[in-house]
């Protein structure tokens, strides 16, 4: 079919994959320095201040948060698929290596204590991602390094080995000087890397950073055979055979499905107020009185859910840990968290044994006793990146008895709303297959706007799934947006792709506009996005804000609606 969307805006972002692509293939390591020139011209709208000798504090804060803290000493990062081919390429036991995260991004890695970091990847969206982000930061690293070698400040950073107080807070206003970062950026900084700051700011005026990378192994089948060994594991531990179950499939997060579902917060909504009032938490408390008070629409299940999360850190390893597990295997919920391959953790909801009396209100609805006939079961997963969302839904496709609906609650880029706002796209176009996709969204604003406060419902959208977060710029932006396209993310066109060949006899097509309309596709499509940051305003990108409380918002909004669809459905079907 002719084409009428335009290409990729940009040639340097191609040049700049071909570029790491082709020297990746190599069996020896390659040093970063070799894809510094092709990032530069990409002019990468996450990293605007690339070519300039001004730090750039947002990919600085971007980076910290998306890489473990052994960042800092690390100088090798190997990627493969799996324990067996890390040891087949030299690497052994990395798994009993010191495991390392990221509070920004989901990836099963280990360092080694020395200078290597082995990182566990799902798909190539792992590498488009992992690449950039090392340049960028390598590039920033060494700009703060040009600023603080043979300074005094860096003998200072010394002292504060011994005695980190007081010395430090003397420190602070003279490194947001020397480093050129804005008070409330270094401010930022320091909260990311926490003790380990001075640590890391040390590091950077000793020596300049010369990252190298390896890739041991990047088949599909190898991708393939790591997500077949994540299905089994969930498989495995699940309460029921799944291999009977028609299944809800919902790509989300960890905690939003299972509150609403629960009730776990709302019945303690005594002890969270509690907590709120130890910790001395003013804004929150005041919210919630003016909530109370009829004077903001905000729902108060919003902010108890908000609040149940860092109550729950606060109290970990206690017993209101052992009473959560315990009220959510009443109710049907079964967590299982990815120990092998790749960081996706999954939860299996058996519709049966659901309690409406515990839902939160506004699932309230018509025939929800008739829930207890149900067989189905709805599997919700921590949303993948890129192209792992290809190969986790094709293998549950093929894990379950059948799909009855398929739901992506999922961050995106906006080029036309507001932080917050949610986003419901009938076009995808997907950089990966280079596949426009048309679909019938089963949901609206209407199913959305009630329940959303804070934002906006946008639906008739038009979207594309990029390879990266770094792999955008002016250009590419500006021809998209000339067609009407405002919705940027990376998982909805791989998932896309997977549905095709869930329902049609062949592979997905490349280059094509594909028709996923309801007449072909035999169960529900819904796709919303919460927009998370704003491109086309200087310096709004993921690293520069947060969406923070006002974000459970359009979070809570868009899973009651999923929630609400799904119920009705198996009502429906029951």
């Amino acid at each position: 079919m002719e084409r009428t969307v335009p290409t990729t805006g940009s040639e340097e972002i191609a040049l700049y994959m071909r570029t790491y692509y082709s020297l990746l293939r190599t069996t020896d390591e390659v040093q970063v320095r070799s894809f510094v020139e092709s990032h530069l011209s990409m002019n990468s709208s996450l990293h605007v201040k690339a070519r300039g000798e001004e730090p750039d504090a947002a990919v600085l804060i971007y980076c910290s948060l998306r890489l473990p803290h052994c960042i800092r000493q690390t100088r090798l990062v190997v990627m493969a698929q799996s324990p067996r081919v890390f040891a087949r390429r030299g690497y052994e036991d990395v798994e009993n290596w010191r495991s390392v995260s990221a509070p920004g991004r989901r990836r099963r890695s280990f360092f080694d204590g020395r200078e290597t970091m082995a990182v566990f990847i799902a798909s190539v969206s792992d590498i488009d991602d992992i690449i950039p982000m090392l340049t960028a930061l390598q590039i920033e690293w060494n700009k703060l390094h040009r600023r603080l070698r043979d300074h005094p400040l860096l003998e200072a950073l010394e002292g504060c080995r011994s005695s980190p107080e007081p010395r430090w807070s003397e420190l602070r206003e003279e490194i947001s000087d020397v480093l050129g970062l804005a008070s409330d950026d270094v401010a930022r900084l320091e909260s990311i890397w926490g003790e380990e700051f001075p640590a890391f700011l040390r590091d950077v005026g000793r020596d300049r950073k010369r990252f190298a990378v390896r890739l041991l192994a990047g088949s599909r089948v190898d991708y393939r055979k790591a997500v077949r060994r994540w299905w089994e594991f969930i498989a495995e531990r699940s309460p029921v055979d799944l291999r009977d179950r028609p299944a809800y499939f919902v790509s989300s997060n960890v905690h939003s499905v299972v509150n609403v579902l629960s009730g776990f917060a709302l019945r303690r909504e005594e002890k969270l107020l509690e907590f709120l009032e130890k910790n001395d938490r003013r804004a929150l408390l005041d919210e919630y009185s003016r909530i109370l008070r009829g004077e903001v629409r905000s729902p108060q299940e919003n902010l108890l859910y908000f609040v149940l999360r860092d109550y729950m850190e606060t109290h970990r390893g206690e017993d209101v840990w052992d009473e959560r597990d315990d009220e959510e295997a009443r109710c049907g919920i079964k967590h299982i968290e990815s120990h092998h391959v790749f960081d996706v953790e999954a939860q299996v909801i058996e519709v049966s044994r659901l309690r409406p009396e515990w839902f939160d209100p506004r699932l309230d609805m018509p025939g929800l006793e008739k829930l207890a006939a149900s067989n189905a079961v709805i599997i919700n997963i921590d949303y993948p990146l890129g192209m792992s969302a290809y190969h986790i839904l094709s293998q549950v496709a093929v894990g379950v008895d059948g799909l009855r609906g398929f739901y992506v609650l999922g961050k995106a880029a906006t080029l036309n709303g507001r932080t917050g706002d949610v986003m419901i796209p009938y076009v995808i176009h997907d950089e990966h297959s280079r596949n426009t996709y048309l679909c019938s969204n089963c949901f609206d604003a209407a199913e959305v706007a009630p329940y959303l406060v804070h934002g906006t419902a946008l639906d008739n959208q038009k979207g594309i799934s990029v390879r990266g977060t770094f792999l955008q710029n002016e250009r590419y932006m500006d021809v998209f947006y000339r067609e009407g396209y405002t919705d940027i993310e990376m998982e909805a066109g791989p998932y896309l792709s997977a549905i095709y060949e869930a329902v049609r006899p062949t592979r997905h097509p490349t280059n094509e506009i594909v028709t996923l309309y309801a007449d072909t596709v035999p169960f529900d499509v819904g796709i919303i996005h919460y927009a998370s940051d704003t491109p086309l305003s200087k310096g709004k990108n993921l690293g520069a804000q947060r969406l923070s409380y006002f974000g459970v918002d359009s979070t809570y909004a868009a899973t009651v609606a999923i929630l609400r669809r799904i119920l009705s459905s198996e009502i429906s079907e029951l």
